[in-house]
């Protein structure tokens, strides 16, 4: 959902939408390498003079996919093209995460078969599995964090980090409440607050706790000042003409929090962004990230949360000099792993199974199967995220091709073996079918209705994709960027078994 401050921001995004769309759709189709949903877009503009209705503006597009997607055999106007079932499945992003349940149920009401899965992200009661409940895009991001790391022999509790997005957020929240490091700034929405002995980090919790921004609100206190040291402070945007501890004059702070991810304040041994607009960072502004010598960094690792923060030409400017960065495709995958199975459960189970199941009456005593769904869900969002951190760190220390380049070439690398297995007969071989399925289907889903039922409920299309997936993800994490046809054949041989 884009929405629009002002007459000039909404002719800018009106100019940019386009590119904003393609450049989340090529990141999302690159990191949706290891689930058999292939990965889009979609992005709804709002209209100057109706920043006020998102919703509106949202059913209207649900609407308008569904006319496609639930045929009516009467109307003689629709041209099939496609000739095949379609299934679609939306997941939440920024501005709609509270209008997935509204969405699944419009779908059932317009007779869509998979209504169920339609949306992902829903509330609990409606057998969702929200994402910034349990942190399900943080845990990849911070799997990366901790993996460089430990890769480096530093200790977490000792990293200094500066944080885009903040506990209002479902990202910068969870970030808050996973990570263990100093953080000494947090810039989001309200403003900017700085600590550099670190910002207290109870006081963080409190606010990630209450999902309010730093500024506050009418019912939460903003982030106290009173626990900032003698050289901490906290500017909000609506803010002017603040004195700074040092003597810098704070002439907006609006324009202050917009730009202070530039500022010479703003340097750690981390930068983790959970928010801010597509190319916050850009090649004409990356030397703002040097010191003063352009030569030296800012920050020694960058590990990317938010979705486009820097452009292509930024990030290898970034690594060029020093940096060890990881990019948003590789990092920011833990929310559509966990779509993905929010959506195979509701694939796999009819209604009565669904609601017992997965229907979720009083958060605190959930079903024991959704219980068990989420730890499962949580554990393969890690595992998946080390298996990616592994290859990028490791084959970038053997070749030296900078890591953001190498998420492209293994993305590309297993989206192009994906293509070649489903053009190949291996589907139709029934032990490697049973195998692989087996391996990548969760076991508490399987425990309860068995692997039999799974492959007779799933629509085949889902299946195919799934075996696809998990062998040449699997395949190119194991044996890297330039494995070959020979080793191919021997893991192939061992999924056989």
């Amino acid at each position: 959902m884009i929405r629009s401050a002002n007459h000039g921001a909404y002719l800018h995004n009106v100019a940019t939408q386009f590119n904003e769309n393609f450049g989340l759709a090529f990141t999302q189709n690159k990191k949706n390498k290891d689930i058999p949903e292939f990965g889009s877009k979609g992005t709804v503009l709002l209209h100057e003079n109706t920043q006020g209705e998102p919703f509106h503006a949202f059913k209207t597009y649900v609407a308008s996919l569904l006319d496609l997607l639930v045929v009516d055999k009467n109307n003689t106007d629709l041209v099939d093209n496609y000739g095949k079932e379609e299934i679609l499945f939306l997941g939440p992003d920024e501005g709609t995460a509270d209008m997935m349940e509204w969405a699944a149920q419009y779908a059932g009401s317009r007779g869509y078969q998979y209504w169920k899965a339609f949306t992902t992200g829903k509330p609990a009661k409606m057998g969702g599995i929200p994402h910034d409940m349990f942190g399900m895009t943080t845990r990849s991001v911070h799997r990366f964090v901790t993996g460089l790391l430990e890769k480096e022999g530093l200790d977490e509790t000792k990293m200094t980090k500066v944080q885009t997005g903040g506990p209002d957020g479902d990202l910068g929240s969870n970030e808050i409440f996973m990570s263990k490091d100093r953080t000494i700034v947090i810039v989001d929405g309200s403003g900017v607050v700085y600590d550099p002995e670190g910002l207290n980090r109870k006081e963080l919790v409190r606010l990630a706790t209450k999902r309010s921004m730093i500024g506050g609100r009418a019912d939460v206190p903003g982030f106290d000042t009173a626990l900032l040291s003698a050289g901490g402070f906290r500017v909000l945007t609506g803010e002017q003409n603040v004195t700074l501890p040092h003597g810098e004059v704070v002439v907006s702070g609006l324009d202050f929090r917009n730009s202070f991810h530039f500022h010479p304040l703003c340097k750690a041994d981390l930068f983790v962004p959970c928010g801010g607009r597509p190319e916050s960072v850009k090649l004409a502004d990356v030397q703002n990230l040097f010191e003063e010598d352009g030569k030296t960094p800012k920050f020694r690792f960058i590990v990317e949360g938010a979705n486009l923060f820097f452009s292509h030409d930024a990030r290898t400017v970034l690594e060029q000099k020093g940096v060890a960065l990881f990019k948003d495709a590789s990092t920011n995958k833990g929310g559509v792993t966990s779509s993905s199975l929010e959506v195979l459960a509701a694939l796999t189970l009819n209604d009565a199974e669904f609601k017992e199941h997965m229907s979720v009456q009083d958060i605190k005593h959930p079903p024991a199967f959704y219980s068990a769904y989420v730890k499962q869900i949580c554990a393969r969002i890690e595992a998946d995220a080390g298996l990616e951190f592994e290859v990028v760190y490791r084959e970038n220390k053997r070749t030296g091709i900078n890591r953001h380049i190498l998420t492209d070439i293994v993305s590309d690398k297993i989206n192009k073996l994906v293509a070649a297995i489903n053009r190949s007969a291996l589907y139709d071989d029934v032990k490697l079918r049973r195998n692989v399925l087996a391996k990548v289907i969760p076991s508490t889903l399987v425990n309860l209705v068995g692997l039999d039922n799974v492959l007779v409920r799933v629509p085949d299309s889902y299946l195919r994709a799934t075996f696809s997936t998990y062998i040449a993800s699997r395949y190119v994490y194991q044996f890297g960027i330039d494995s070959n046809e020979f080793t191919f054949y021997d893991f192939m041989a061992q999924l056989k078994g």
